[in-house]
């Protein structure tokens, strides 16, 4: 099969032919039908210690190929439309992983995309607790950023636990934000979209947000403006770039009492003011992709409220390495995927 693989030696991705992988006992093997560039991808291909090519990315969609031993009672059979998860060789049981999968203690966690195998590739072998059936309003060909990028937006807007109505900022308006937009629409909140690209800023409008500022253009003006609207500060804002500027910024536009939530990965750790969480003038939580038992929720909402990822849809493997480069250079305003079929 083919498969976009990172190549330390060269610095680009390459198209190479490898073997189909052998789904192991309680693997289901995967026709893919669509892969998805994330923004995480990049940590991956910066990792030093790799020196051989691998297969990148971990957002997927397609369709059951062959069921490994112990699958046949899962729930799947082949020819299945599924989305997944991307992390395996953990228990999916234990204390830890009931929190996150990288903190299982009873296996070795293994990440797609992060020096072994990934998805931007003909086929792939997963743990068949990570595979989720597609409801019918997501074909396998639209869905493969659901499954990093949806889930993890639906999870940063459901986690602030605001009420219809209220105030939600989305800082970040990438394919993570734009998706926030649209479930913090369907919640019935007010949104808002921070960023320094109007193109990410005008999709986000687009797709609903009352209100976008470019928070570059308009300097520290755009925070009274906010508050004016706002009547004194959004409720809750989820940051979803990594830049430190970003997160810096956010707790400026957050009312008495409201919820910063951290999303994007910054290289950099975050400062806070401890005298401001102490007295409460706003409070922290995060939230990611999670776990496969929380994986549901978040799938049912996106197909009942017609929730699509803004995607480019690209022609082949070969294009990867462009993807890559237009992430990397900040050009890409939407999500970017190769469409197997």
């Amino acid at each position: 099969m083919k498969a976009a693989q990172w190549d330390p030696k060269q610095q680009k991705a390459v198209v190479n032919e490898i073997p189909i992988p052998e789904p192991m006992p309680n693997q289901i093997l995967v026709k893919m039908a669509s892969a998805s560039l994330c923004h995480s991808d990049l940590l991956a291909i910066g990792n030093p210690d790799l020196v051989e090519p691998f297969t990148i990315g971990h957002e997927g969609a397609g369709y059951v190929a062959k069921l490994g031993a112990g699958c046949a009672n899962k729930g799947f059979k082949e020819g299945d439309p599924v989305g997944f998860l991307y992390i395996n060789g953990c228990c999916f049981e234990c204390e830890g992983c009931l929190v996150h999968n990288m903190q299982c203690t009873q296996g070795k966690p293994r990440v797609a995309g992060f020096g072994e195998f990934g998805f931007f590739q003909e086929y792939a072998a997963i743990d068949w607790q990570n595979l989720i059936q597609l409801p019918p309003q997501l074909h396998p060909t639209r869905s493969s950023a659901v499954f990093c990028a949806g889930i993890t937006a639906f999870h940063a807007v459901d986690s602030c636990n605001l009420k219809p109505g209220q105030w939600f900022a989305a800082i970040g308006a990438g394919g993570l934000g734009q998706l926030a937009v649209q479930y913090a629409k369907a919640m019935g909140y007010r949104v808002l979209a921070i960023d320094i690209n109007d193109k990410a800023l005008e999709a986000c409008k687009a797709q609903g947000a009352d209100a976008v500022f470019n928070s570059l253009s308009q300097g520290d003006s755009y925070v009274g403006e906010l508050k004016k609207l706002t009547n004194g500060g959004v409720h809750a804002t989820a940051v979803f770039s990594g830049a430190a500027a970003a997160y810096k910024s956010a707790p400026s536009i957050i009312r008495p009492g409201g919820v910063l939530m951290v999303i994007g990965i910054s290289p950099s750790p975050m400062e806070v003011s401890t005298f401001d969480l102490a007295i409460g003038t706003y409070s922290i939580k995060s939230d990611s992709t999670g776990t496969p038992q929380r994986m549901g929720k978040a799938v049912a909402f996106t197909a009942e409220h017609g929730i699509t990822p803004e995607i480019e849809v690209r022609s082949g493997l070969e294009e990867v390495d462009s993807m890559i480069r237009e992430m990397q250079s900040g050009r890409s305003s939407k999500r970017m995927a190769v469409v197997f079929e």
